[in-house]
């Protein structure tokens, strides 16, 4: 399941595949390892540019963050404004995309955004706004789908036979992201995949105890990579 549908057709498909077996493993694993690629958030201001549903955004918040979500999406940012209501958390949720930020310079100490450069068309210029909004040494996490998986694969048949989310989608390389931050003046500091089964339940069930293992290893196979970034040259805390 990809951010980029749930922005085209609304939240439901988003809360159906995490009511799957397999959605709600993979979900936590993903959610896991942009956790820890974030880190300590306490009294933090955080941007999530693509927030969905606004799962993330409601964990920084209980977690002690300022959290703002933006996405294009009125419905998916319905559904997150419920979803804090419901959690008794104060977050801010905003339409806006990831190309077009709606703030100053340096609003941030950490900005984050999973699957949805793969689905922006300009994707470095994405990743210039999102360091834009950082502040000096602040922290930027990117959550991707991979590359080089089964998954990617089959979202490429599924695209060559018509589907048309999968026609747009872009999948990238450790390496491609990596140049992606470089780019806009980042510092990369950690690249780590998840999610080396394949969209199977019965897979999923068996290897996810290992996934974080593997995810340390090596990021091909990996259907997901998260990249962390700061905006100078200083250790990363986690």
């Amino acid at each position: 399941m990809s951010r980029k549908e749930l922005t085209t057709i609304g939240p439901a498909p988003y809360a159906a595949w995490r009511a799957t077996s397999l959605g709600a493993i993979t979900e936590a694993i993903e959610q896991r390892l942009i956790l820890d690629m974030i880190g300590g958030v306490e009294g933090a201001r955080v941007l999530d540019a693509g927030c969905g549903d606004g799962v993330l955004v409601c964990l920084m918040t209980a977690r002690g963050a300022e959290a703002t979500g933006v996405d294009p999406d009125p419905a998916m940012l319905a559904a997150a404004r419920s979803r804090a209501a419901k959690a008794g958390v104060d977050a801010a949720f905003l339409v806006g995309r990831v190309e077009r930020l709606p703030f100053p310079d340096a609003s941030f100490d950490v900005v984050f955004s999973v699957i949805v450069l793969c689905f922006t068309p300009e994707a470095a210029s994405a990743v210039h706004e999102l360091a834009r909004v950082l502040r000096p040494g602040g922290r930027l996490v990117l959550g991707e789908l991979g590359r080089w998986s089964l998954w990617a694969a089959l979202r490429r048949v599924r695209g060559w036979l018509g589907a048309e989310t999968w026609k747009a989608a872009r999948f990238r390389s450790a390496s491609e992201l990596g140049s992606l931050a470089e780019q806009a003046g980042l510092s990369v500091i950690a690249i780590r995949g998840a999610v080396y089964y394949p969209p199977v339940s019965a897979f999923a069930r068996a290897l996810a105890p290992i996934d974080a293992r593997l995810g340390r290893l090596t990021t091909f196979g990996a259907a997901f990579i998260a990249l962390g970034a700061v905006s100078v040259d200083q250790p990363w805390k986690q």
